[in-house]
């Protein structure tokens, strides 16, 4: 195997915007995307309390720190969003989802959480991306 596999099993639902389970081959290079939240270079809060403004950012943000490592979204092998309690999650979805689209979509974990650690964010997102040489 020398691409990253991902299944969507038959009995799971079947969905287009996220795959199931992910097999990633060995001797692939791991790389993990903290939390990136909508702030600009110097930690300034980008979107005010638009949803759609602060999830462009967040993932604006996450895609600079795979370009970092060498990858790109389409070496992601699953996401991690979380959204404040009360977020619009079809704003959300609606301004990422075009960027994600893929024919084998990546795994995706979405969570509602109290709040998050930059003050007035509504969503963040993290990945882990696999780099095959």
């Amino acid at each position: 195997m020398n691409s990253i596999q991902r299944l969507r099993p038959a009995g799971l639902v079947s969905s287009p915007a996220f795959s199931h389970v992910a097999i990633v081959p060995p001797g692939a290079t791991t790389i993990y995307i903290g939390g990136q939240n909508s702030v600009d270079a110097d930690g300034a809060l980008v979107g005010a309390d638009e949803m759609a403004a602060q999830s462009r950012r967040a993932l604006s943000n996450a895609r600079t720190a795979l370009e970092a490592a060498g990858a790109t979204i389409d070496d992601v092998v699953q996401w991690t969003v979380l959204f404040v309690d009360g977020a619009d999650l079809a704003a959300a979805y609606g301004a990422i989802a075009s960027d994600l689209a893929s024919d084998e979509p990546p795994l995706v974990t979405g969570a509602q959480v109290a709040g998050l650690g930059v003050p007035g964010s509504l969503v963040e997102i993290g990945a882990v991306a696999a780099l095959i040489r």
